[in-house]
């Protein structure tokens, strides 16, 4: 699959974001620019609730957001805890490409996005986040739901026609999480990584269960030791397997994505499904489930 651009993303929302990802390469964009670009259609729009300010909020009634990015050479840059910030994956590139840092969170991040120009200002939650968070209220309970709202991270893979690769997620986080807490999503080699040599991997699910296993690293590192894509998410997602007992109801998805172009997804458990985006277009797929 040798100069052929690539790009896989996370859920049914990921339809939207990999379009914007391919339509961003046809015009001559790097793989970490469509990365960035692609996932920001989700956080401006995302009908499940899951990414951006639309999100669904913490037990305290507050928007927080997550979101990370990272290149073929090393360089990540990510946020989290971060409100009125439109486009968290936007901020996360700043962090990559103009600060010495890797992460900047909460009141910091928000003073960054200000000085960069990206602090779009908090607000009230509107009236479909208000109700929900308020019939959450009734129980104070937190169930974890397999592919439900709780977990749909847009995470993305891109390859470009250079062979370039680049990996973003972004996210809203768990709906009625404890304030200030953080998942997988913007922490490098849990939601997401990447390898020059070896290819890349996001994560998707419920982040407490990737980020004590650094479940992308690990499937990266695998296709490193000379895995296929498919070898190694299945292996990554049986060591998550292995480490249990894990609840019935949680769910993991992995997309992987070697430097050759060949790829994979799998999942826990089934209802996983991700978009995979060639200059052919866009199709969605479920992944295989492993358990």
């Amino acid at each position: 699959m040798t100069d052929v651009p690539i790009v896989l993303a996370t859920w049914n929302h990921g339809v939207p974001a990999t379009e914007r990802a391919l339509a961003e390469l046809t015009r001559g964009a790097t793989a970490v620019d469509a990365a960035e670009r692609g996932v920001m259609v989700v956080e401006a729009d995302c009908p499940d609730r899951s990414v951006g300010l639309q999100g669904w909020p913490d037990r305290d009634g507050i928007v927080t957001l997550d979101a990370a990015i990272m290149d073929d050479t090393g360089r990540s840059g990510a946020v989290a805890c971060v409100r009125g910030v439109a486009h968290p994956i936007a901020l996360a590139r700043r962090v990559m490409d103009r600060t010495p840092h890797a992460l900047i969170v909460g009141p910091g991040a928000e003073d960054f996005a200000r000085a960069e120009g990206l602090f779009t200002g908090t607000r009230p939650l509107d009236a479909v986040q208000d109700a929900a968070w308020k019939d959450w209220l009734r129980e104070r309970q937190y169930r974890p739901r397999a592919n439900s709202e709780n977990h749909d991270t847009i995470g993305m893979l891109v390859r470009d026609a250079t062979a370039r690769l680049a990996a973003s997620c972004t996210t809203s986080g768990l709906a009625w999480k404890m304030h200030g807490r953080v998942g997988d999503s913007p922490l490098v080699g849990a939601g997401l990584f990447v390898d020059p040599k070896a290819g890349a991997a996001v994560c998707t699910g419920l982040g407490e269960v990737v980020m004590r296993k650094l479940t992308s690293c690990i499937a990266v590192e695998r296709m490193r030791a000379g895995a296929s894509p498919a070898q190694a998410c299945r292996e990554a997602l049986q060591r998550l397997i292995e480490s249990g007992p894990l609840d019935a109801n949680v769910q993991v998805g992995l997309i992987v994505l070697a430097r050759d172009g060949t790829h994979a997804a799998g999942a826990l458990q089934r209802g996983f499904t991700y978009a995979l985006g060639t200059p052919g277009g866009v199709a969605l797929h479920e992944a295989i489930a492993v358990a």
